[in-house]
C-alpha cells in the first residue's frame, strides 16, 4: 500500500531517521517497535512523490493528529451546505490547530457529526447518537483512499477519562479510540498542499491554519507546537505548517504516552518535504529533545531542488 516512489536518496535518509530513533529508544528502554515515520518528497509536476517509510501502517492512538481530519471534514461540510459559515466556527478551526484545544475540537465534532456529549440517554436515542458519530469516518470513507484503511475517527478529544454517552459510545465503538497510521496522516498531509480531497479554495483555508511562524513570539510556549517537536529542528527561515500531539497518562493504556507530529517544510534552500512521526512510551513522550533531532536530520539531509 503505498501512494509514493522512493529513490536511494531517501532510503539513506530514513536509514539515518531509523538509526538516530532506534537509538533514542534503546537508551530510554522503549521498544523500536513504537516508532514510525513517513517521508515524503512531492513532486513539482503534480506527480507521484517520493518517499521513505518505516511502520507505516502502525495503527496508533494519534493525539491531536486527527484534528487535522476534522477540520478537513469541517471544511468539506461548509463546502457543501451541511454547516453553515460562522464566527465561533472559525474561532474553534483556528483554536483546535494552532493552540490544539480539545474544547474547540469538541464542538466542530459535535456540529459536524450532529451530536452532544456528557449525559447519558435512553437506548433509542443513543444508538441513533452512536451512528451519528460515524460521520467523519463515512466522510473518509467516501474518499477513498486505501492509505486510510484501520482508521478512526468517531471520538472527542478528552484530557482525562470519559462519562456519561463518550464513555458508552466509546464502548460500542468497534474500533475503539481514535486511531491513525503514519501512511494515513501523510496521505492527507499531502493531499492538503498537492492533492484535490477539498477546492483550491478550501485547501487554501486549511494550509493557512496550519501554518507555523518560528519566529512567532508564541514559539516557546508548548502549545504552539514548535519546541519539542519536528519544527524545533528546522533552520531559520524554514516555512512550516504542522500540527503535532501528545498524551501524558490518562488513565487509560490505549492512549497513555504518546508523542507525534506532521510536518510540511520548506527550508530556505527551497527543498519541500512532508514528515510524519508516531512514537509510543512514557520516557519518549515526555523527551522533549526527540522529535526535533529527527526534524533537524530531515532537514540538514534533504538537497536542495
Amino acid at each position: 500500500m503505498s501512494f509514493f516512489d522512493t529513490d536511494e536518496n531517501l532510503q539513506r535518509i530514513g536509514a539515518l531517521l531509523t538509526a538516530k530513533a532506534e537509538a533514542v529508544f534503546r537508551e530510554r528502554g522503549v521498544p523500536a517497535e513504537q516508532f514510525g515515520f513517513v517521508l515524503l518528497v512531492p513532486e513539482r509536476d503534480g506527480g507521484r512523490p517520493k518517499g521513505v517509510a518505516l511502520r507505516p501502517d502502525w495503527r496508533s492512538y494519534p493525539c491531536s493528529l486527527v484534528k487535522v481530519f476534522f477540520l478537513v471534514a469541517a471544511q468539506a461540510a461548509l463546502e457543501t451546505g451541511e454547516l453553515t459559515e460562522h464566527e465561533e466556527l472559525d474561532r474553534a478551526m483556528r483554536d483546535m490547530i494552532l493552540w490544539s484545544s480539545n474544547a474547540a475540537t469538541n464542538y466542530i465534532i459535535d456540529l459536524v457529526s450532529g451530536t452532544t456529549g456528557d449525559t447519558l440517554l435512553p437506548e433509542p436515542e443513543m444508538a441513533e447518537w452512536v451512528e451519528r458519530r460515524q460521520a467523519i469516518n463515512r466522510f473518509f470513507e467516501q474518499v477513498g483512499w486505501p492509505e486510510l484503511s484501520g482508521i478512526n475517527l468517531n471520538q472527542k478529544l478528552m484530557d482525562d477519562l470519559r462519562y456519561g454517552r463518550e464513555k458508552i459510545g466509546l464502548d460500542r465503538s468497534p474500533a475503539g479510540h481514535n486511531a491513525l497510521t503514519p501512511i494515513a496522516m501523510a496521505r492527507l498531509m499531502h493531499a492538503i498542499f498537492h492533492g484535490s480531497v477539498l477546492s483550491a479554495a478550501r485547501r487554501e483555508k486549511v494550509q493557512n491554519l496550519l501554518a507555523r511562524d518560528l519566529a512567532s513570539p508564541f514559539v516557546q510556549r508548548g502549545a504552539y507546537q514548535v519546541m519539542g517537536y519536528l519544527a524545533g529542528g528546522m533552520p531559520e527561515g524554514t516555512q512550516i505548517w504542522s500540527k503535532a500531539g501528545r498524551t501524558r497518562w490518562l488513565g487509560d493504556e490505549r492512549a497513555d504516552f504518546r508523542r507525534h507530529d506532521a510536518i510540511r517544510a520548506v527550508l530556505p534552500n527551497g527543498a519541500e518535504f512532508i514528515l510524519t512521526v508516531f512514537s509510543q512510551g512514557e520516557a519518549i513522550a515526555e523527551d522533549d529533545g526527540f522529535l526535533p533531532q529527527l526534524g533537524s536530520i530531515a532537514a540538514k539531509e534533504m538537497p536542495a531542488p
